[in-house]
């Protein structure tokens, strides 16, 4: 069996705080669907998300999220809820 990436296995902790059943199978799901994980490996995509760390991908969310109006350096990043808000100017 081959080593979970960091991706995978930040993945499976969310999932399971959450209380979902076969959390693995279900991460391991979702990363091919977003187009991150194939054949239990990292593709280029999944590589790029799991280099950018947890605050990087937080703030790339928020950015998506705002329609792009904001760039991912227009947050912060909160460690304990996992979320990026933006910046006061």
């Amino acid at each position: 069996m081959t080593e979970r990436s960091t991706l995978q296995k930040r993945l499976t902790r969310q999932l399971v705080g959450r209380g979902a059943k076969n959390a693995k199978q279900l991460a391991d799901n979702l990363l091919t669907k977003r187009g991150h994980l194939k054949d239990g490996k990292l593709t280029a995509e999944g590589k790029k998300r799991q280099a950018l760390g947890n605050d990087g991908r937080a703030k790339d969310r928020a950015a998506k999220y705002s329609g792009g109006k904001n760039k991912p350096s227009d947050y912060k990043y909160n460690p304990k809820t996992n979320m990026a808000t933006l910046k006061k100017k």
